[in-house]
């Protein structure tokens, strides 16, 4: 005893302790290392926990030959503060082995559902409620340990009522300064579980097309087709209206417009949409449709209707017959390519003098010509005249005679 409560006593202690965790490691990994050679999961639990294992290990052996070696001359202040450390690394180190072996158990879920696969809708709702109870837990991890650590200290612990007494005032403030915070954390849980997006979901947000890259407590990463990355708050989801391409399935139907000739061949070009789509692998096979939908304006309308089995097969199919109809129409029906027709019209031939204008005379009914005194005449032999002599009334026929 008196030996290993010496200075030499405790190196040979702390040597012979490293050296046994070393032994240790050795003997617990052969097995999982024989077995990783033909099991998935012994390979995925020592890639996940080898690091946090002999970390946590090495602390705990460190601990023992520190209690049973420290030299007696040792002040019992230092002796105290030296326990309380290694107290303070077997928690952490015990905590990190702990979340690794959390993160394990859900790597073994994660592996049995796979997102290279044609129709991969549940997998990728379980993958991204997943990637979110990971990240749940880790924290939780982190929390606990925190908190295991703080009890550690005997004044934290003698405050701990006071603590505990003025949680609810320390709650409502903190609620107030990271309301923002708080909003994106609800909203990135209620995204994980109300499955309105997931992992590699094709989504249109902000006018940009994309897929799902990450979903995190707080944001969402979208890759954008030419490979830029949006990064949008979580609430952005829960407050705002976006398209999901892929919410039900991964399969999509699109469509390719033309504004042709009125000479083009509708059958002929549903001939070629059907040769097209049948020499390729880019096509599911579910719709194959050319219609006229409009025909107004001097131009005809055609639209094709083509599926695919994602979005990215559906843009490269897509622009596959345009491509193909386009040298079609070139090569083998030149008349149903669009055109602007100009009417070109004559240059007018000499136009005869306008007939000579009426006189004011002549312009008149009742006046100026003998027709009109005529007419005029007719009009009035019936009308009561008053003579001025003698204020007789006559007719106008009596006036004449």
């Amino acid at each position: 005893m008196f030996v290993l409560r010496s200075w030499p006593g405790f190196a040979v202690a702390c040597i012979v302790a490293i050296l046994v965790a070393v032994v240790i490691t050795a003997i617990v990994s052969i097995p999982f290392r024989v077995a990783a050679r033909r099991q998935e999961w012994a390979k995925l639990l020592i890639r996940r926990v080898r690091i946090p294992f002999r970390g946590f290990l090495l602390v705990v052996v460190l601990w023992i030959a520190l209690t049973i070696s420290l030299p007696a001359d040792v002040d019992e202040g230092w002796r105290d503060n030296l326990n309380h450390a290694f107290l303070i690394a077997a928690i952490t180190t015990g905590v990190w082995l702990g979340a690794a072996l959390a993160v394990y158990v859900e790597d073994l879920g994660l592996a049995r559902y796979r997102l290279d696969v044609p129709d991969n809708r549940y997998a990728r709702k379980v993958r991204t409620q997943v990637l979110i109870i990971r990240r749940l837990t880790v924290v939780a991890a982190v929390v606990i340990g925190l908190g295991a650590v703080l009890l550690t200290f005997p004044a934290l612990q003698a405050a701990g009522a006071s603590l505990l007494a003025s949680a609810g005032v320390i709650g409502i403030i903190a609620g107030v300064a990271a309301q923002s915070s708080l909003a994106n954390l609800f909203a990135g849980i209620q995204i994980a579980f109300s499955d309105a997006i997931r992992i590699d979901d094709a989504v249109v947000v902000e006018q940009e097309w994309g897929t799902i890259e990450e979903i995190t407590l707080t944001y969402v990463v979208v890759h954008i087709w030419d490979d830029r990355r949006l990064v949008l708050p979580s609430t952005y989801f829960t407050t705002k209206p976006f398209q999901n391409w892929t919410r039900q399935h991964s399969e999509l139907l699109g469509s390719v417009e033309f504004d042709l000739d009125w000479r083009v061949s509708p059958g002929g070009m549903r001939s070629e949409l059907n040769r097209i789509l049948a020499a390729t692998d880019l096509w599911d096979g579910r719709t194959s449709v050319l219609q006229v939908t409009d025909a107004v304006g001097g131009f005809v309308r055609v639209r094709a209707l083509v599926t695919a089995k994602d979005a990215p097969t559906l843009f490269d199919l897509r622009c596959l017959v345009r491509e193909r109809l386009i040298d079609w129409m070139q090569r083998y029906n030149y008349a149903s390519l669009p055109r602007t027709r100009v009417e070109v019209v004559d240059p007018p031939q000499q136009v005869p003098p306008p007939p000579r204008a009426r006189t004011q005379d002549e312009g008149r009914l009742f006046s100026g010509t003998p027709d009109g005194e005529q007419r005029a005449a007719q009009f009035t032999e019936s009308i009561p005249v008053q003579r001025e002599e003698d204020g007789d009334l006559t007719t106008g026929s009596e006036r004449g005679t």
